[in-house]
């Protein structure tokens, strides 16, 4: 029966791979977002950086009534729907632009 140590390579080996699926979990978990009633829901943080706009557009457009929003308690998230239909009612195609 052979004695298993830190410093076996079968140890090291398995050590490794936990490490690897670790660092892939923790990469999965930050940018997981759950589903609810089958609708995903976004923090302010991921709208501004969906929509590259700062904390303070983003809560102009919740004061001008201009995207959608739930809020529980101090938490504010966001619809991803209400999202993306929002960006197609204001969508401007560079051909009518032309006309």
């Amino acid at each position: 029966m052979e004695l298993l140590t830190n410093e076996a390579e079968e140890i090291i080996t398995h050590q490794e791979m936990i490490t690897q699926l670790r660092s892939r979990i923790e990469e999965i978990l930050k940018n997981y977002r759950p589903v609810m009633n089958g609708e995903i829901y976004l923090s302010g943080e991921d709208v501004c950086k969906l929509l590259h706009i700062s904390k303070r557009t983003l809560q102009h457009y919740r004061d001008d009534n201009i995207l959608p929003y739930v809020q529980i308690g101090g938490k504010i998230i966001y619809k991803e729907t209400d999202l993306m239909t929002v960006l197609e009612q204001n969508y401007v195609s560079a051909y009518s632009k032309k006309l």
